[in-house]
């Protein structure tokens, strides 16, 4: 097994890319849009997948957070909140916000999981800082890191309890860039105890 992940060009694998995929054995595989059009569809991708190695633990990763980032979408599959949604529910009840947000995730693993898509790349622990690049935005679980660390844990739990792994993202200060890291290389000027801030959910 190879550490790298592929992509996929279309809905259904090509025989070129069966002969690559059985010859490198890949760690596993990230779906995007273009991958997707329904659950009987989705589910016969990951399963072709899963046979060119005869083994189940192949990775499956999608980007499917809710809001903006959503590679499964309505009218097939539900229309999941962005970050920004739990962060103004913390501010009226800590609890129900961590509650709503474990519960969404946990309806997003199950969701995932049906379709035999194992990974989902959430929850975004970008501590969120005004006056910046939307990029980031409401994607983000609020401004205040103890916030975003406590919501992005409950995201693990439900994602883990749906039957799906989570990956953090995306790195320490990428919530201060003033550029969109898809298109720029943004630079960022902090101090290091505001760096130590947008560190904080990571570590934690």
């Amino acid at each position: 097994m190879k550490p790298v992940i592929f992509g996929l060009s279309g809905p259904k694998l090509t025989s070129d890319e069966r002969a690559l995929f059985a010859e490198v054995d890949p760690v596993g595989y990230t779906f995007f849009k273009r991958n997707i059009s329904d659950r009987e569809q989705i589910r016969a991708l990951t399963d072709s997948l899963r046979s060119i190695h005869g083994r189940d633990d192949v990775l499956i990763f999608i980007d499917q957070e809710g809001g903006r980032v959503m590679r499964m979408q309505p009218p097939v599959w539900p229309d999941f909140p962005s970050g920004a949604a739990f962060d103004a529910l913390y501010d009226i009840s800590a609890i129900t916000a961590i509650e709503a947000a474990r519960v969404n995730a946990e309806a997003l693993g199950q969701m995932l999981s049906e379709v035999g898509i194992t990974v989902n790349y959430l929850p975004v622990l970008d501590v969120r800082v005004a006056n910046t690049t939307p990029a980031i935005g409401d994607r983000a679980m609020g401004y205040d890191p103890i916030r975003v660390a406590a919501l992005g844990r409950a995201v693990l739990d439900g994602l883990k309890k749906g039957g799906a792994a989570g990956v953090i993202k995306h790195m320490p200060g990428h919530g201060r860039a003033v550029v969109d890291s898809h298109f720029d290389l943004p630079h960022i000027h902090a101090t290091r105890e505001e760096l130590e801030q947008d560190i904080a959910p990571f570590r934690a």
